[in-house]
């Protein structure tokens, strides 16, 4: 796409644009009035700017908001989206409704490099970083984006590998010339990149989601080759240093495999793993993948899990599945296009 995109854009950089079209300086306020607060998806809905103007920008600019490929419901009510990419690639996003709540599971990358040994996404490999317009262009061109109450970054890809991209987004959603979102509204997950974790802690205030599935290194690599570089020792160190009391939120994401993570060993060294950390463990039912040797455990052992953790110290919940049905469940996105099919 030869023409830059004014979406995911911040104030400064607007203000540049502004000055290079010989706009007056406060024209960039009117622009990131017309994207992130009325959502326009051409310049020439910006009325406030005059014609000359907006014929000016046209020459160089363009919103570069890109609608859905395609979708696909499932019986649950959640919806699956593929998205086009700026530079011709796809990414699939998925929006869970939930009562009065809405959420939307973004990508950051398409594919991703952590090899994951139990996810449809890291199978796929890592084929390239979205860009800040690619990550925001998932909410502003989002069918249900006036239902959006959340947005957690679960989707495809890890976001501190691609960082820059994932704060600069979450800067525009919670700035008050952006969305003017509040930063509890948005968790962003990792495998544990310390490097980015680190960062994320300092300047970020959105809730932090840690994908761990099992307690212990040797058997957490046996799953995720990205424990190899990510250590959880390291990052569980790093996560104690912090002031977990304030308002931004700590999770730990464990998948339960039968017979594989969810005995007593498992359950007691979590315990011991986490405490006395001010944090919450979601436990995620595994959802079956092609060749996968993993299988998913018994509803009992999730709910015994459950209990002890809780008993013992460590706040804990069974996340419900949704849109399994779809491949939309936790785990299953993948840049397919013959995986999904035009919802009518």
């Amino acid at each position: 796409m030869d023409k830059k995109p004014l979406l995911g854009m911040t104030l400064t950089e607007l203000q540049s644009v502004a000055a290079e079209m010989g706009m007056p300086a406060f024209a960039a306020k009117q622009m990131a009035r017309w994207i992130y607060v009325q959502h326009v998806r051409d310049i020439e809905e910006m009325t406030n700017l005059s014609v000359k103007y907006r014929t000016k920008l046209k020459e160089k600019y363009e919103v570069g908001s890109m609608e859905p490929v395609t979708s696909m419901r499932s019986v649950d009510g959640t919806v699956k989206y593929l998205f086009p990419t700026r530079d011709g690639k796809q990414v699939e996003s998925v929006f869970i409704p939930d009562g009065e709540r809405g959420t939307l599971c973004v990508s950051s990358q398409v594919g991703c490099r952590m090899g994951c040994r139990f996810c449809m996404t890291g199978r796929q490999g890592f084929q390239g970083q979205l860009t800040v317009t690619d990550i925001l262009n998932q909410i502003y061109s989002l069918p249900e984006r006036d239902d959006l109450t959340n947005v957690v970054f679960m989707g495809q890809g890890e976001p501190m590998d691609n960082l820059d991209a994932v704060m600069k987004a979450t800067e525009l959603l919670t700035t008050d010339y952006g969305y003017a979102w509040s930063p509890k509204r948005i968790t962003v997950s990792t495998v544990g990149v310390k490097k980015g974790l680190e960062r994320f802690l300092q300047q970020s205030d959105c809730h932090l989601a840690i994908s761990l599935h099992n307690p212990f290194p040797k058997e957490r690599l046996q799953m995720m080759p990205a424990e190899n570089a990510y250590g959880l020792t390291d990052f569980i160190a790093l996560l104690r240093e912090q002031d977990w009391s304030h308002q931004r939120r700590l999770s730990f994401e464990y998948i339960v495999f039968g017979g594989l993570n969810d005995t007593m060993a498992h359950a007691k060294e979590l315990v011991r793993l986490l405490s006395p950390m001010e944090c919450r463990v979601n436990l995620i039912r595994f959802h079956h993948i092609p060749d996968s040797p993993f299988r998913e455990a018994s509803n009992e052992k999730m709910v015994w899990m459950r209990d002890y953790l809780t008993e013992h110290g460590v706040t804990t919940t069974i996340r419900a599945s949704r849109g399994q049905d779809i491949f939309a469940a936790c785990g299953l996105l993948h840049s397919n296009r013959d995986a999904l099919k035009d919802e009518k």
